[in-house]
């Protein structure tokens, strides 16, 4: 076969990078190394565009006011797709956000953003594009990560409930 006959095998590997930024291009959230992070904002900060292909790789982004969200595929990556995971990132992280989506906001909820990414994107396999599933999960977790001292007596004991159930289970 030639190079373009050559047919690609398809991958559960879509997302290269996911990345949020500030109005000044600096990392707030990013897998990725800072020249790239640099470039790519000064090719999207000022376009009114949704896509950009930029050093071999495929990048939908949004913006609001001062937060700007990437998501990066291989050059043959699905655009729709790339999308898909954009808009629940955004649509998710307004939803925790709330009136307030800034960047000062954002900052004070950093921990519920970083579930929100695990949610969506696991070592660059796409595991969930509903923004409303997303921020439910990433919810629960928040919950059952309360120190034992903050837990009701009753969450405690269905805590550790669930927890026999799991070893017995098992």
């Amino acid at each position: 076969m030639d190079n373009e006959q050559k047919i690609l095998e398809p991958s559960l590997y879509v997302v290269k990078a996911l990345l949020i930024l500030d109005s000044d291009g600096n990392r707030l959230i990013a897998k990725e190394q800072k020249a790239f992070e640099r470039s790519l904002f000064s090719k999207t900060s000022k376009a009114s565009g949704e896509i950009i292909l930029i050093d071999g790789l495929t990048c939908v982004y949004k913006s609001n006011v001062d937060l700007y969200f990437y998501v990066a595929g291989s050059s043959h990556e699905n655009e729709l797709m790339l999308t898909a995971v954009l808009n629940c990132l955004y649509d998710a992280t307004q939803k925790v956000l709330g009136k307030s989506f800034e960047k000062r906001n954002f900052m004070d909820n950093l921990d519920s953003i970083f579930l929100i990414v695990d949610e969506i994107v696991d070592g660059g396999i796409i595991c969930e594009i509903d923004p409303d599933s997303v921020t439910q999960r990433a919810a629960i977790r928040t919950e059952e990560q309360l120190p034992l001292g903050e837990q009701t007596v009753a969450q405690v004991l269905q805590t550790a409930k669930e927890q026999l159930r799991w070893s017995l289970l098992k």
